[in-house]
């Protein structure tokens, strides 16, 4: 925005009126203890960091309707000791985002480089906040974001090591992670990451679209997957489905399309809310998209996730020759970006 154009100029001196970010402890429940910042950007959209879980991202809402699904886990405190077999799932949250690896994305496993459990370790690692920036209205700086350092590490290796920064401007209902993965070891250390993206009511109800392009397969390999298979519309999202209780779900494999801006663009559109949920992300560092659906009673949720690779896990991916190996020293730099779209003409765009 350009100065003189902003709506509260010579109306307000304190930021806090308007937005900015909050860190705080939560003292009761579950979450007890972990260590949370509410991100509220002024522009109606607000969500709520989990600092002790990554930096990932639980609550967000644009204006009054949620936009994430929340797990009846709910926040924990991480768990970075309970990573064989299903423990994940027993600290799974949900939330906006939920980031899966550093170096194993997919089911458990066990073979000569050890034990793996679901989708990795690094969202049971808590951050080390490096820096808060606000925005400044006496001096016309509107941008802010956290900065946060997480370890995936272990003597004798593998060290990985996150630097995360979530980052947005006042006024504008957008939000941008920005990631950068090192490896500190004295070896080389084999590299997966996945954005596990999760979205759920109202956002997503009965009719609206999933949004995205790309050549795709179910992750079943069966081509009479009861949802992704020609014939079904999988793009529209249905009312809960007695056969997703439990551990009911399907998944499909997506090779996504470039756009014309030289990203791909993924997201849900409901057109009872009136707006989109935007996501971009650049495919020559993710050049994978993995479509979860999971339909069941009170635990209806669809996810969008950007990856390195889609969850086949370490094993298989060192089998095909796709697993990265970071060399020492060698950096891999990733960045995800959100925005809320209210205007026909760009929703019109983007669903098309």
């Amino acid at each position: 925005m350009q100065a003189g154009k902003h709506p509260w100029e010579g109306k307000v001196g304190n930021v806090r009126q308007i937005g900015g970010i909050e860190t705080s402890v939560l003292d009761n429940g579950s979450g007890k203890g972990v260590r949370i910042a509410w991100v509220d950007t002024g522009s109606g959209l607000r969500y709520q960091l989990v600092l002790d879980r990554a930096m990932d991202i639980s609550a967000a809402a644009f204006g009054s309707h949620g936009l994430s699904w929340i797990s009846q886990v709910g926040i924990t405190p991480p768990s970075p000791f309970t990573a064989e077999g299903l423990d994940w799932l027993s600290t799974f949250g949900g939330g906006l985002l939920t980031s899966c690896g550093l170096s194993h994305v997919g089911g458990p496993e066990a073979d000569e480089q050890g034990k793996r459990g679901l989708h990795g370790k690094i969202s049971n690692q808590p951050a080390e906040i490096l820096e808060i920036k606000q925005p400044d209205l006496i001096h016309g700086d509107l941008d802010m974001h956290i900065t946060g350092v997480v370890r995936e590490s272990s003597v004798f290796g593998p060290h990985l090591v996150l630097k995360r920064t979530i980052s947005g401007t006042l006024g504008d209902a957008c939000l941008t992670i920005s990631d950068e993965v090192t490896n500190t070891s004295n070896v080389a250390c084999p590299h997966m990451l996945l954005y596990h993206v999760n979205f759920g009511w109202p956002l997503i109800d009965e009719g609206s679209r999933i949004v995205w392009k790309g050549k795709w397969r179910a992750a079943d390999g069966d081509p009479k997957n009861r949802i992704f298979n020609d014939e079904n519309d999988f793009r529209r999202c249905p009312p809960p489905r007695k056969d997703h209780d439990g551990f009911g779900e399907d998944v499909a494999f997506i090779e996504p399309e470039v756009e014309s801006d030289g990203l791909c663009h993924a997201g849900i559109f409901n057109p009872a809310l009136g707006f989109a949920l935007r996501m971009r992300f650049d495919r020559k560092q993710l050049p994978w998209l993995i479509n979860w659906q999971h339909w069941g009673k009170n635990e209806y949720v669809t996810a969008l996730e950007p990856g390195t690779h889609p969850p086949i896990g370490q094993r298989r991916a060192r089998e095909e020759g796709s697993l990265i190996m970071l060399q020492p020293g060698e950096k891999r730099n990733y960045k995800l970006c959100f925005d809320l779209l209210t205007k026909a003409e760009d929703i019109e765009i983007f669903v098309k």
